[in-house]
């Protein structure tokens, strides 16, 4: 292993220890098989797919880009984007499939629209004529789409509507991280009530799975709050009330808060001892699923803002860092970007964790000796919920994704976990 060096910006200080609110412990006997994707059970389109309207010119390319350019765009990466799926766009000209747990696709369809905002943010090619209009991050990485879930479909056996679970996500986790993806974003979240009782044990496993066995960095989105169909509280610096997932197994993923334009904490955004850094989730542009374009808005005129849209922000600044520093671990990697970010003026906290990301910093040269990231006190919020035990059968959580205000918001609810033996989907 190579010595991780530090750069100059000082160091953010970690969460206070405190007894926590924690996710289950690691078990790699829930690790999903190994194997390609498919739905667990059949499913159906219910709804039509989503249709987009021309932007009306909110959102910009963040102001470093092109000096990072001049440095790396990226190219050597993988970026598996675990969603609703990618429409293929000529401005994603590196997109291959990956694989569909929804329908019979290759992944490459996307009836939410959610998807392929997601990868246009991570790697969507400039416009040559308008070298300072809307970018990906990182336009030269291989992009990977997993379509995990879909508020448009739902399964034939199943009168709710909805589909993919914390299952499902562990599987295409798994999947990503067997195809070779060197950064995986995930801007779905599992929210619940701290003291509810949830079974992702299979996604702990094939998050850990993915960074220490396949040096994987994982970026997951904090999840949002102020909506119906969204996380169903705001945690306190009095307590902690909501528990996500992926979010809540730190030791293993890069949590990604929302700022606002000058840098302070979306309202939406929800907080936790598990948000590391922060980026900008508000006012966003992107590709359009559909006819080729871009787009900043919902169909009836709501701006494109969530913590699913800072999330690839990070995603992408994370292959630009292996990019530009391939000797790092995906570990060191997360280090890194936490290390760089803008301090907030009172240290780590809750909303922003270790603050607003500088890319530019984050991929510019090294400076001596920091050490690896280590797993932190999932609390920094004082709590008197005790970790829930394992639940044996779901409850009726929702797998969010989208759109503050809830008109596009994917809610694809939880399916009941099934007994060891026949709950790991694929099997």
């Amino acid at each position: 292993m190579v010595a991780v060096t530090a750069l100059t910006a000082a160091l953010a200080p970690s969460p206070p220890a405190h007894a926590a609110v924690t996710p289950p412990p690691i078990d790699d006997t829930r690790l999903p098989p190994a194997g390609p994707a498919r739905a667990p059970h059949p499913t159906e389109q219910r709804e039509d797919c989503v249709a987009t309207r021309p932007p009306t010119g909110r959102g910009r390319i963040l102001d470093d880009l092109p000096s990072v350019w001049a440095l790396t765009r990226g190219a050597g990466q993988t970026v598996a984007v675990i969603d609703t799926g990618v429409a293929r766009h000529r401005r994603l000209p590196h997109l291959v499939g990956g694989g569909d747990f929804v329908g019979s696709t290759d992944g490459t369809a996307d009836c939410d629209g959610h998807g392929t905002l997601v990868a246009g943010i991570i790697a969507a090619a400039a416009e040559p004529t308008h070298p300072r209009g809307f970018g990906g991050i990182a336009p030269e990485v291989s992009l990977v789409s997993i379509r995990q879930s879909s508020n448009k479909f739902g399964y034939t056996d199943d009168a709710g509507s909805g589909v993919g679970d914390v299952e499902t996500l562990a599987a295409a986790v798994r999947l990503a991280a067997d195809l070779g993806a060197t950064v995986i974003n995930i801007s779905s979240v599992a929210c619940l009530a701290a003291d509810g009782a949830l079974d992702d044990r299979a996604l702990g496993a094939a998050l850990a799975y993915a960074v220490d066995v396949t040096d994987t960095v994982v970026v997951s989105a904090a999840g949002n709050v102020g909506a119906a169909g969204q996380c169903p509280g705001q945690n306190t610096t009095d307590a902690v009330t909501v528990v996500a997932s992926p979010a809540w197994y730190d030791d293993y993923v890069l949590t990604v808060g929302s700022v606002a334009a000058d840098g302070s904490a979306s309202e939406f955004s929800l907080a936790g001892p598990w948000v590391d850094v922060a980026a900008p989730g508000e006012n966003i542009v992107s590709l359009a699923p559909a006819a080729d374009g871009l787009v900043d808005s919902t169909p009836s005129g709501i701006a494109l803002s969530g913590t699913s849209y800072a999330a690839p922000l990070v995603a992408g600044i994370a292959a630009l860092v292996r990019a530009r520093h391939p000797e790092l671990t995906a570990r060191q990697v997360m280090t890194r970007i936490e290390d760089t970010a803008r301090h907030p003026a009172g240290g780590w906290n809750a909303a922003v964790g270790h603050g607003v990301v500088d890319v530019l910093t984050a991929i510019g040269e090294p400076a001596p000796a920091s050490p690896l990231r280590t797993a932190t006190s999932l609390s920094d919020i004082p709590s008197g919920a005790h970790p829930p035990a394992p639940a044996t059968s779901g409850r009726g959580v929702l797998l969010c994704a989208g759109l503050v205000g809830g008109v596009a918001a994917l809610c694809a609810a939880l399916r009941r976990s099934r007994p060891r033996g026949d709950d790991v989907p694929g099997t």
